[in-house]
């Protein structure tokens, strides 16, 4: 027999008494549970939760029922009341309803039912879908990326040696202090010194590092590398 644990959700807590409110979708399971006779063990419900994240009470209740073996399904009035990501969507497809898990998704607006072969290949479509939009905001995500490297725009992450962060807080601007360290270890590496003489060096005439220490041969290595750009 199929045992189910209830999700139901809404954004604020005015609509908590609307259209949508939870007495609506409560009422929705509890009839959808008794016309297709599921034992419904509970319902869980988070009042005025966003769906932008997962990270919601109500919801990480459900699915703990559902891991220790409580329930064996997930019963929700719509799909939007798990979340309104395609991906996050699949994130939860592809952890709990999908393979050998043996749990299955009922969604009583969307009839889905992946007790059925139906229901699996609509839960099927969603995750290639989902799969899909990870992989396109990823190349968005990486193109934007180049873009601002090529407008000399900051990306995150430590600032390069030999730039600042300019007063806008998106531009990169040249750090001289930072520069004249850089050209003296380039001039020191073609006279043939080594990595570790060259740190030694500059340490000796008072450059230290960002962070005021002596320089390493490793650190000297990626100044030096880093520093093709600046």
């Amino acid at each position: 027999m199929t045992k189910a644990v209830g999700y139901i959700r809404v954004s604020t807590e005015k609509q908590a008494t609307g259209g949508l409110s939870l007495a609506a979708q409560r009422a929705q399971l509890e009839a959808y549970a008794s016309l297709y006779e599921i034992e419904l063990v509970g319902i869980e419900e988070d009042a005025g939760a966003s769906a932008k994240s997962l990270q919601r009470d109500g919801l990480a209740r459900a699915l703990t029922r559902l891991e220790s073996g409580e329930a064996n399904a997930l019963l929700i009035s719509k799909l939007d009341r798990l979340t309104r990501s395609v991906v996050d969507l699949n994130t939860l497809i592809q952890r709990y309803f999908i393979g050998t898990t043996g749990l299955s998704l009922l969604s009583v607006n969307e009839h889905i039912d992946t007790r059925s072969a139906g229901g699996r290949m609509i839960l099927s479509v969603i995750t290639v879908i989902g799969e899909w939009e990870r992989a396109s905001a990823s190349e968005r995500t990486s193109a934007a990326m180049q873009a601002k490297k090529r407008r000399g725009e900051y990306t995150g992450g430590p600032v390069p040696y030999g730039f600042r962060l300019g007063d806008d807080g998106i531009h990169l601007e040249p750090e001289l202090s930072e520069r004249d360290i850089i050209l003296e270890a380039k001039k020191r590496r073609l006279r043939g010194w080594s990595l570790r003489r060259v740190g030694r060096s500059l340490t000796a005439d008072g450059l230290y590092t960002r962070n005021g220490r002596p320089w390493h041969p490793g650190q000297v290595a990626r100044l030096l590398e880093a520093s093709h750009g600046a």
